[in-house]
């Protein structure tokens, strides 16, 4: 009967810690963004547009280099309801260098040791991006999915009044998955 109980507890245990590691759930403060798309490459840079004539920039991944360079592309969508109407979407690229000198669980800072661009888009005055600040800390890498959490603050600026300035938070899991 103790031996059952002992395995009992060692099931859970490895359960909670299976769980755990996985990050399933949510974490306390993160933001309630739905990613739609994430896209990882191991030989691209990262293009960044802009278009005056239509206010917008464009991310896009270019993935012509030979060298090994991984990039990330992803797009959360808040408030994706049709009756809202204040929902709006983010998109980040992350330029990640060579991800196998990154170390799982630290937290890197968007902007300095890894460049990242950001652009929104939403029912509301067209802005451009100006900086993307904050953390990523990268949890597993495999051969065809990467995975972390991203920690930033994406800032803008309205294209016809430099005085007008927007933040968007995006603080959430974050992943890549490579076509």
């Amino acid at each position: 009967m103790r031996a059952r109980a002992v395995l009992k507890c060692v099931l859970v245990l490895g359960i909670g810690i299976s769980a755990s590691a996985c990050e399933i759930l949510p974490r306390r403060g993160d933001t309630q963004g739905v990613q739609h798309s994430g896209r990882w490459e191991q030989h691209g840079r990262v293009i960044v547009e802009p278009d005056p004539r239509y206010t917008a920039v464009y991310l896009r991944l270019d993935t012509t280099l030979t060298e090994r360079h991984d990039v990330v592309l992803a797009r959360f969508d808040f408030n994706p309801s049709d009756a809202l109407g204040d929902g709006y979407s983010l998109e980040i690229a992350l330029d990640l260098g060579d991800v196998r000198r990154l170390s799982a669980g630290h937290a890197y800072p968007l902007g300095d040791s890894i460049p990242a661009w950001g652009t929104v888009i939403c029912l509301c005055r067209p802005m451009r991006p100006d900086s993307v600040r904050g953390t990523y800390a990268m949890q597993t890498r495999g051969t065809r999915q990467i995975a972390g959490r991203i920690d930033a603050t994406l800032y803008f600026t309205a294209w016809n009044d430099s005085t007008k300035h927007a933040t968007y938070r995006l603080q959430q899991r974050i992943h890549g998955v490579r076509p």
